[in-house]
């Protein structure tokens, strides 16, 4: 490991150990680098939660060949610091020459070299990991095996081993292999390829691009062993590079039509929109070429769209056999490849040219955890396509037979693109939409877009071509017709800040990718440098933090979206506060206008009843939507809601409870109670009409005695004296009140309570006032009685 030594003792941010450090530094690799072997402090066995390894693991190495180097913690581990050196198998490590082979960084932002063992990989910022990869270069012929190793750091734990899974050996591969013999068949062949496309969302569900999958034209050739269309190692050529970037084959025909007579056929297919498709409703593109001995390999290439530069394909296929023939039936399954010069990790990343370019290989489940093809386990991918090439015809039995001329032989048997529109008459679109904006607005390579919508489908036996078509573009002033204009690569990450504590500088560059066709020079600049501050504050109640990172990827693909960028704390208050520093920030981005096209919707339905019999509802009406699905949501409505009114509803009488029966109105004898309701709600509109607001029935208490008879008459008799009287002081109401002419009195009210004792009153006002009148005795009178006195 990595183990630091000062006076006084200073922090190692790479493993997080603290260690003193003697006044010589040592600058060089020799006897430094030995000490990280030697390193004891804290060591730990180590158990297979974290491994080392080659990608594609494989027992030995090709002198001069990349390797992909993968350290990898199974969840829920992780590490803070790693160290990753390839030694010689038996050296001590104490000389620059015990180190064999180059490190190639992959990720600035995860490693980097180490400081005073160059040799050394480690970690550019302690921060949490679960995997780190490097590039790998293996040394020259004769230089024996090596051992890649790796140490780690958890928290303060230190893991290291000498084997196991944290150390790979790999021994030199022998190349003693025959050289390939020339192809010994008699005549030519005739064969027919044709190209399976197995990519789908059921398949490969893993963010599978819904809207613009496809494959695109394929382009291929059969040609002799001396030339290469593209190889497993090689560097991609500009056709090569245009095909798996943009799906456009125009460069790579022409690279092949120069080639002469190291090509005999080139071979055509045209493209599939969408990427897959049921057979019984279009047939697998397919195309035929021919073989000789000269000429008798086949390659053939084809973009899996959309992607950073993935493509699938055939590289030098032979099809003469060693007992001197033809091969009958050659059956392929397919898997992407990388053209190494695009950097993106998912189907649909931003452009991110890979400089310098790298090498083409194969994808695998571990490049990156956001590739759609990713496998913590390592498992293989799922092929992507199948290729078939059967042998349909041959010619010329002796081998002294002059093949057929080059016209009977050369089988272009793909239509070329015609100009014109060659749509089926019975299929019936909407006319193309405009094309949408380019979805780069640099000089870097884009697309755009176009649609229209299948309308009707008059015989579905005749298949309907695409409702998409693409094209590449550059953002504005990037013209290829433009002779004058200076190309120029985007800007590459900015470096690091020079200062981690304070104010510092950094800088970026950007290159030309192409000069102006007329000879001038381009002008505009290709470094820029700005300052930059870290840790503002560098007190010790302040915590140490990382420079923000590059921004991820606008959430939305089109229109308003949003951004976040990260940084993480190195390292805490020194006296123990709370570090408040931001280590998150969101804003908002915009994106290229998004483009719809207006939907296509059935006419409306007629409206429904409403919802209710009577009174006031609701009723609705509909419509559906036609267009493919995938061509977008649609923002139009599908549903319409309105009130509608009725006859107003009939309304029932609506009435109190019944009270309590009241008590007997007779003490004694026959009598009876009765029992009253009120009614709440008069009827309207036909409703039901209000029944009985009274019910009464008999009671019998008891037998009367005939005294008790004789007292209920003299009590009679008393009532009715009373009343005689109070009408005899009624026509005398007047005279008792002097001054006054008053009105007679008014009729008692209603009794306030129907039993139990309640209360009537009545009124006489002033009907004239004399001047003589006294104010306290000509006013308004009013008497109050009981009522109703009996029990309830």
């Amino acid at each position: 490991l990595l183990l630091l030594f000062s006076p006084p003792p200073r922090i190692n941010l790479s493993v997080g150990v603290l260690h003193d450090e003697p006044s010589e530094r040592a600058g060089k690799s020799d006897g430094y680098c030995s000490r990280i072997l030697r390193a004891q402090s804290n060591r730990k066995e180590v158990n297979n939660e974290f491994r080392l390894r080659v990608e594609g693991d494989p027992e030995s190495y090709q002198p001069g060949s990349t390797y992909r180097v993968l350290l990898t913690a199974s969840s829920p581990s992780y590490f803070r610091g790693f160290t990753i050196i390839a030694q010689r198998e038996g050296a001590e490590g104490d000389r620059d020459e015990d180190y064999i082979g180059n490190f190639q960084i992959i990720d600035e932002e995860e490693t980097q070299f180490m400081t005073n063992c160059p040799p050394a990989v480690t970690e550019s910022t302690p921060r949490r990991h679960t995997s780190i990869q490097v590039f790998w270069t293996a040394p020259r012929s004769g230089s024996g095996c090596v051992l890649l190793k790796a140490s780690i750091v958890q928290k303060r734990i230190i893991y290291f081993q000498d084997e196991g899974s944290l150390t790979k050996r790999m021994c030199e591969k022998d190349t003693t292999e025959k050289p390939l013999l020339d192809c010994c068949a008699c005549g030519t062949a005739k064969y027919r390829v044709t190209f399976y496309g197995n990519w789908s969302e059921k398949i490969h569900p893993k963010d599978y691009p819904r809207r613009a999958n496809h494959w695109s034209a394929i382009i291929g050739a059969s040609h002799s062993k001396s030339y290469v269309l593209w190889e497993y190692g090689g560097l991609a050529s500009d056709g090569v590079k245009q095909v798996a970037e943009l799906g456009s084959p125009v460069k790579m025909e022409e690279e092949i039509r120069q080639k002469g007579d190291d090509v005999l056929t080139v071979i055509k297919m045209k493209a599939q929109w969408p990427a897959w498709q049921p057979l019984n409703v279009r047939a697998a593109p397919s195309a035929e070429f021919s073989v000789d001995r000269t000429r008798h390999i086949m390659s053939f290439l084809t973009m899996l769209g959309p992607s950073p530069d993935w493509n699938v394909g055939l590289s030098a296929e032979d099809l003469c056999t060693k007992e001197c023939g033809w091969a009958q039936k050659v059956v392929q399954d397919l898997i992407p490849w990388d053209a190494g010069t695009d950097s993106g990790v998912t189907y649909e990343s931003p452009n991110k040219p890979t400089v310098p370019q790298e090498k083409i290989r194969p994808l695998t489940s571990l490049d990156h955890p956001q590739s759609p093809f990713y496998d913590p386990e390592g498992g293989a991918i799922t092929p992507v396509a199948r290729v078939v090439v059967e042998r349909i015809a041959r010619k010329g039995e002796q081998c002294n037979i002059v093949p057929d001329n080059v016209d009977d032989i050369v089988a272009d048997i793909a239509q070329e693109e015609k100009e014109e529109d060659d749509t089926p008459e019975t299929c019936i679109y909407s006319n193309w939409s405009p094309w949408s904006a380019c979805s780069s607005a640099t000089c870097e390579k884009g697309k755009r877009m176009r649609q229209r919508m299948l309308k009707a489908q008059l015989d579905l036996s005749v298949p309907c071509p695409h409702t998409q078509d693409f094209e590449p573009c550059m953002g504005p002033g990037c013209s290829d017709e433009d002779a004058s204009t200076c190309m120029l690569s985007e800007w590459i990450t900015w470096s690091p800040c020079s200062a981690s504590c304070g104010i510092g500088s950094r800088s970026r560059e950007r290159y030309v990718k192409q000069f102006p066709d007329d000879g001038s020079v381009c002008t505009l600049p290709t470094e820029e440098t700005e300052t930059c501050v870290v840790n503002e504050e560098c007190s010790p109640s302040s915590c140490l933090v990382t420079e923000w990172g590059e921004w991820d990827v606008c959430s939305a693909t089109c229109g308003l979206g949003m951004k976040r960028r990260e940084r993480l704390v190195k390292m805490p208050p020194t006296d123990g506060s709370i570090c408040g520093a931001e280590v998150l920030e969101v804003e908002k981005c915009m994106m290229p206008e998004c483009h719809t096209i207006p939907c296509m919707l059935t006419p409306w339905s007629d409206w429904s009843d409403c919802s209710v019999t009577c009174g006031k509802g609701l009723r609705t009406r509909q419509r559906k939507l036609t267009s493919p699905v995938e061509l977008g949501d649609c923002t139009e409505e599908l549903e319409q809601v309105e009130k509608c009114m009725l006859p107003e509803c009939p309304i029932d009488c609506v009435m109190s409870e019944w009270t309590e029966w009241s008590e007997c109105n007779k003490s004694c004898g026959k009598g009876h109670t009765i029992r009253t309701r009120m009614v709440k709600l008069e009827p309207q509109f036909g409703g039901d009409s209000c029944t009985e607001t009274i019910q009464r029935k008999k009671c019998k208490i008891r037998k009367c005695n005939r005294g008790q008879a004789n007292s209920d008459e003299k009590k009679r008799r008393k009532e009715q004296r009373e009343k005689r009287r109070s009408k005899t002081s009624r026509v005398d109401a007047t005279s008792e009140h002097p001054g006054c002419k008053m009105r007679p009195w008014s009729s008692w009210t209603d009794c306030t309570k129907l039993c139990g004792g309640g209360i009537q009153e009545r009124l006489m006002t002033v009907k004239q006032r004399f001047k003589t009148a006294q104010l306290s005795s000509c006013k308004d009178r009013k008497e109050i009685r009981a009522c109703n006195v009996h029990p309830c």
